[in-house]
């Protein structure tokens, strides 16, 4: 537990792979901090999570969000340019966790003020690795708002 946190370090999973869903909470339920991980399957839902509409309007702010690009409905990108344009919304660190390895993407996303691009490794084991470096970085190294 990161010291002075009391409460679980809040994670917004943004993906709609059921797979990668499966993997990256099982990996960050063995993480070393306590977290509570919530799900949006795709860009609307995520929206939906974010602004407290719908079935959403007990949801908690997330302390980091994690972001894939190619979602259903409204794709990552969309997503991550309106984090970054609301005031309410933009100091919520956002990982883009994504298969594409298209340059575009990656200059797309930063121009668009990601805190960082990941590509997903294939390999499960090395998944595994990349989703538990991002808690280790996020939540033991790294001084978020509010925490």
């Amino acid at each position: 537990m990161v010291s002075g946190c009391l409460r679980a370090v809040e994670i917004l999973l943004v993906e709609d792979n059921p797979g990668d869903i499966r993997l990256t909470t099982e990996v960050l339920k063995d993480a070393k901090l306590y977290n509570n991980i919530n799900i949006a399957k795709d860009g609307v839902e995520a929206l939906d999570f974010l602004y407290r509409r719908g079935d959403y309007s007990d949801a908690v702010r997330p302390d980091l969000i994690l972001l894939d690009l190619n979602l259903p409905r409204k794709d990552g990108r969309e997503v991550l340019e309106e984090i970054k344009t609301d005031p309410a919304l933009k100091n919520i660190p956002v990982v883009v966790l994504t298969t594409s390895s298209a340059e575009q993407d990656i200059l797309k996303s930063y121009s668009l003020h990601a805190n960082c691009y990941i590509t997903k490794p294939v390999d499960l084991e090395q998944f595994s690795r990349i989703v538990a470096s991002i808690e280790e970085f996020w939540f033991s190294i790294v001084k978020l708002p509010g925490m």
